[in-house]
């Protein structure tokens, strides 16, 4: 694309351009060729490659090998700053340079201070602002004779490219130059495809605008748009219609400038999934007195860069006022716990822009229009505090209150989860979503109200769009994937909320963000919450590893073993479970058991039924167990007082009985309580067998008793007395026999 006598970028051997491409002395088309000259690409200047570098093309006039490094600006130093999001000014050039002084003490020049008329003509466009709550200012300024071929200044290429935007034309370039250099966002409109007034409004009735980017989208009534007497022609602070885009063709612009609501442009930004350098300031907040400086600065490079001529503007304001607070400068002292001087106070609120009149002792605080973060005298004390050092504010640590500490609820789950643990349980965290695949695969049949789950409108997966009713899917997915890793002994438990919406809850309402909720709209939004009680479940197969629990080891998790580490482990909190038989799914109809506490049924436990364990690739005969903490804890309010620690030897032995079938486990467990005397300190069944070795209809339940005194050590005498009352109080009580 060069011609003869353009001066052009070459780079000598021995050079290395940007991704580690070496220039050397080669032949090519039977000449040695000793060098290359270079696009924009090639250098690094920008993902455009347009052929090679004219110099003259972007008005550079250089000697003939002058260094193409320093004439090109290459060598140049790029900041990452991590704007917070109510400090939408430091997303420019302009903010930066605030900051910057601020922080160093030195003296800065402001960009934006600069003359910038707004002088109506008949040729100008004229706008209007048809919804005053969508938009406060908006200034058009109208140019003509713009030539479009003119190319953006390799300067202001290279200064885009480094802030991560891309070169796209003059007109364009100018507008994300000014927006980078002093924070206004602009908009460049082919002003001959414009018909008639500019306004801003809410979309209405308008439901279609094809953006910039091709893509049709739907509007919402209350998006706020830029429109013409045809309809919507922007997507107001977020993108531009494709209808009134620059084109080659275009000789008159219309430099669009305004300052929207912020709160609608995020709405907008966020319902179209849209996100540009645009929308991330108008939702930040923009200077409300930049939009006619901003302006003027763009149809200033227009006229310097592409040859154009200012024809009129036209401005629009609608609500723009100062923002005055009532500042007390010993507030500042009083609420961060430093000493400020009254001096301190007044120089750091003038050098953030404020106007401060002194001559009150309720000082009168005038904020500046490029801070709307601003709003009260709190926020006057944060600048303060942030402009002298916030090393300056003593640590001091808060003093507790004589009598608080956790609650017995707290505490009842404390400990809860330490005897879960003690039994060879470990804890997990599993996401708290399901979808209804899951419940599938858990047989819970159609009119359960585990059926009855909140849908998410935005979930993270499809396959998990409910919030979880039940903790056993996720806690069964988190037990398959420890299965695929090789973990073949497996015991987990969690611990964690579930929602149980009411088919009678009221919806929640929609509460607007331009003002504080009534009462009884917030009324309205906690009755539509769903409940959320505190659940607690487990999953064990395999064996019990060696040490691992404190039921005898070589033991499988079979459904009694489950059955027995839920109820010792409420046990030490003090709650008794009884034990009912009880079918519910996804549990075996045959090995599992309701849990009772009085005469509510808070929980089940046993074995999961063979179906569903096949279906997940689970272990046949794995076990789990899940209850309603919630519904226990408000009806057990005590917690459960430590004994004394007996630190004399123990004595143990082991009992079996054979019982008819009809005779649960809990009963025999009960009765041998009932019999053995204060001696005994613990219980535990560790088998249940069911064979040719015992009689038809019957079954033999084999239980593990620790006897422990006081004041002595046990002697064979009293475990043999022990054991014989055992006997003799559940045989007589149970109708069972002792198993030889």
């Amino acid at each position: 694309n060069f011609e003869v006598g353009d001066k052009v970028v070459v780079s000598l051997p021995g050079a290395v351009l940007p991704g580690g491409f070496a220039i050397a002395a080669r032949k090519t088309y039977g000449h040695v060729s000793d060098g290359m000259i270079c696009s924009a690409r090639e250098l690094g200047l920008s993902d455009d490659h347009e052929g090679i570098i004219r110099l003259h093309l972007l008005g550079i006039d250089a000697e003939l090998g002058s260094d193409a490094i320093a004439l090109l600006g290459l060598v140049d130093d790029v900041l990452d700053v991590s704007v917070l999001p109510d400090r939408g000014y430091a997303m420019s050039l302009r903010g930066l340079a605030r900051e910057l002084a601020h922080r160093t003490g030195w003296s800065w020049r402001d960009p934006a201070n600069i003359v910038a008329p707004v002088k109506p003509h008949d040729d100008a466009v004229s706008g209007a602002i048809t919804d005053t709550s969508a938009c406060t200012r908006l200034v058009l300024r109208t140019v003509t004779d713009f030539q479009i071929n003119a190319a953006s200044p390799l300067w202001m290429q290279r200064r885009l490219h480094m802030c991560g935007m891309r070169s796209i034309s003059l007109a364009v370039d100018i507008t994300n130059y000014v927006m980078l250099e002093l924070g206004q966002p602009l908009h460049a409109f082919d002003a001959d495809k414009l018909q008639g007034t500019i306004s801003v409004r809410r979309a209405g009735s308008d439901s279609v605008l094809v953006t910039l980017d091709g893509v049709e989208r739907q509007l919402d009534s209350q998006d706020i748009v830029i429109a013409d007497e045809s309809g919507a022609v922007a997507l107001a602070g977020t993108m531009g219609g494709e209808s009134t885009e620059i084109s080659t063709s275009t000789s008159r612009i219309v430099i669009e400038a305004a300052r929207f609501n912020a709160p609608d442009i995020a709405r907008t930004s966020r319902s179209h999934r849209l996100s540009s350098e645009a929308s991330r300031r108008f939702e930040r907040g923009v200077d409300s007195a930049l939009a006619p400086i901003a302006s003027a600065r763009a149809v200033q490079l227009l006229q310097e860069l592409g040859g154009a001529r200012e024809l009129g503007a036209t401005e629009v304001t609608a609500g723009v006022a100062d923002v005055v607070i009532d500042f007390d400068p010993d507030f500042v002292s009083q609420y961060v716990g430093a000493i400020y001087s009254i001096e301190e106070v007044e120089r750091s609120l003038e050098s953030v822009g404020c106007l401060v009149d002194t001559s009150q002792p309720c000082w009168k605080v005038t904020i500046p229009s490029w801070r709307p973060d601003l709003g009260h005298p709190v926020d006057l004390v944060e600048e303060v505090a942030r402009l002298c050092g916030f090393d300056r504010i003593p640590s001091v640590l808060p003093v507790a209150t004589a009598g608080t500490g956790t609650t017995v609820e707290q505490h009842l789950r404390a400990s809860l989860l330490r005897s879960l643990a003690e039994s060879g349980l470990v804890e997990v965290l599993n996401y708290p979503f399901m979808g209804g695949a899951e419940l599938d695969v858990l047989r819970i049949p159609s009119d359960d109200a585990r059926r009855n789950a909140v849908a998410l409108s935005n979930p993270i997966s499809l396959e998990q769009p409910l919030m979880r009713t039940t903790l056993l899917p996720p806690l069964l997915a988190c037990a398959r994937r420890n299965l695929g890793r090789g973990h073949s002994n497996t015991a987990l438990f969690e611990m964690g909320k579930v929602v149980l919406p009411e088919s009678t809850k009221v919806s929640a309402p929609i509460l607007q963000t331009d003002n504080r909720p009534s009462d009884d709209e917030l009324e309205s939004l906690y009755q539509a919450v769903p409940a959320q009680p505190t659940y607690v479940a487990g999953v064990m197969f395999g064996e019990i590893e060696q040490g691992q629990s404190i039921l005898a080891s070589k033991q499988s998790w079979a459904w009694h073993a489950a059955i027995s580490v839920v109820i010792s482990s409420f046990q030490k909190i003090g709650i008794d479970f009884g034990v009912v038989a009880l079918e519910r799914d996804p549990w075996h109809p045959g090995r599992s058991a309701a849990l009772t506490y009085g005469s509510d049924i808070v929980g089940f436990a046993g074995e999961i039924h063979p179906g569903v364990c096949e279906t997940l690739g689970l272990p046949r005969g794995t076990s789990a167990f899940e209850c309603d903490l919630s519904a226990l804890f408000s009806r057990h309010t005590a917690v459960k007082q430590a004994l004394p620690v007996r630190t004399f030897p123990p004595g143990r032995f082991d009992v079996a009985f054979v019982a008819d079938s009809t005779v649960s486990a809990r009963t025999l467990q009960q009765a041998i309580q009932a019999s053995a005397g204060d001696l005994l300190v613990d219980i535990q069944l560790f088998d249940v067998y069911q064979g040719d070795r015992i009689p038809a209809g019957h079954t033999s339940y084999a239980f593990s008793l620790e006897f422990r005194a006081m004041d002595r050590t046990l002697t064979d005498t009293d475990l043999s007395e022990a054991l014989a009352r055992v006997v003799e109080h559940t045989e007589r009580e149970c109708g069972v026999a002792l198993r030889n």
